[in-house]
């Protein structure tokens, strides 16, 4: 895993390898307009939690937000590729909601996430904070850069579909995201100096090649609630269970910044979380689940659904990262 720049600049990447059919079509169809996507009923078929499914819709989804060079900027709603792609999300979703519990409420979803488990075997944070090595460390941030480098970015779809104090709370939370008006101080900023510090490439998306289906699913989840007003609660509920669980997570791996010798940066962007996020866990309970649920009470079992679903991902990336790691591989994908 070498760096070749600390350049955060907007250039966008080119279009990555293919990891299957569905992907190898898709890319296919990106580099010659005329030529059709796969069908809907392909995607269908596929291993929802799969390397080709979820690069597909990674590589789909990031036409919304930095596009790639090599794919011209209409293609962003292409009529031709949304049957392929709510064909994708339908299967990632159905998937999703055959595997964790249905009709939860919000303090049963919530409830366990706000005591922490005395049992750390299955949590990286632990891992990384008594026995990472440096390496592991690296590893595990070029995968989280997938998201951190547009950090708070997927949840900004939900805002305009709020009001009251919903929206009030979460504007309040995505400015603290967003620098407080200060560039230098933007989350994503942020996550790049702490690339810099352990030596990584800092341009955007540029770990996509290495990452393997688990660290995508975690950052699709997020594009896939952002892109639907129908799942605006369970966006909600993602972000919320993201603020819920940051704040000790955060304080963890401060924690194996310091240990490792990691850098000033990299330690200052989960030193900055344990305190943003702890405050920010009480207005996302108190004003966003609270104001929407008070204006949409219908969509409870959406918001439990959003947590419980972030949660299902994020332990499946775990088991992956820890499986790796204890066995002394990498887990990163190799070529």
């Amino acid at each position: 895993m070498t760096a070749t720049t600390t350049d955060h600049s907007p250039a966008a990447a080119s279009v990555p390898a293919p990891r299957g059919p569905l992907s190898a079509g898709l890319f296919a169809a990106l580099a010659s307009p005329g030529q059709a996507p796969p069908e809907a009923g392909e995607a269908a078929a596929a291993d929802p939690y799969g390397e080709d499914l979820h690069l597909a819709l990674h590589v789909l989804y990031e036409l919304h937000y930095r596009g790639f060079a090599d794919v011209a900027e209409d293609r962003e709603w292409d009529p031709a590729l949304m049957p392929l792609r709510r064909a994708l999300e339908e299967r990632f979703l159905g998937a999703l909601r055959a595997d964790v519990p249905a009709g939860r409420t919000t303090d049963e979803a919530f409830g366990e996430l706000l005591v922490e488990s005395t049992d750390h075997g299955d949590s990286v944070a632990h891992h990384l904070e008594h026995h990472g090595e440096l390496w592991q460390i690296r590893e595990y941030a070029a995968l989280r850069s997938l998201y951190h480098l547009k950090e708070a970015d997927p949840h900004a779809w939900v805002i305009p579909r709020l009001r009251g104090r919903a929206k009030a709370g979460m504007v309040a939370i995505e400015y603290d995201e967003f620098g407080a008006g200060r560039a230098e101080n933007i989350h994503a900023q942020l996550f790049a100096d702490l690339m810099a510090d352990l030596g990584l490439d800092t341009r955007y998306g540029h770990y996509l090649e290495a990452a393997p289906a688990p660290a995508l699913a975690v950052v699709n989840v997020m594009t896939l609630f952002g892109l639907h007003r129908a799942l605006r609660g369970a966006l909600v509920g993602h972000f919320a269970c993201v603020e819920v669980t940051s704040s000790p997570g955060s304080r963890r791996l401060a924690a194996a910044m310091r240990r490792t010798g990691a850098g000033p940066a990299a330690e200052r962007f989960y030193a900055e979380h344990v305190e943003a996020d702890a405050v920010h866990e009480q207005v996302v309970r108190r004003e966003v689940i609270g104001g929407l649920l008070a204006d949409e009470p219908h969509l409870e079992p959406d918001v439990a659904f959003g947590a419980d679903a972030t949660v299902h991902l994020e332990n499946r990336l775990a088991s992956h990262l820890l499986e790796a790691w204890r066995d002394g591989r990498s887990a990163l994908r190799q070529g």
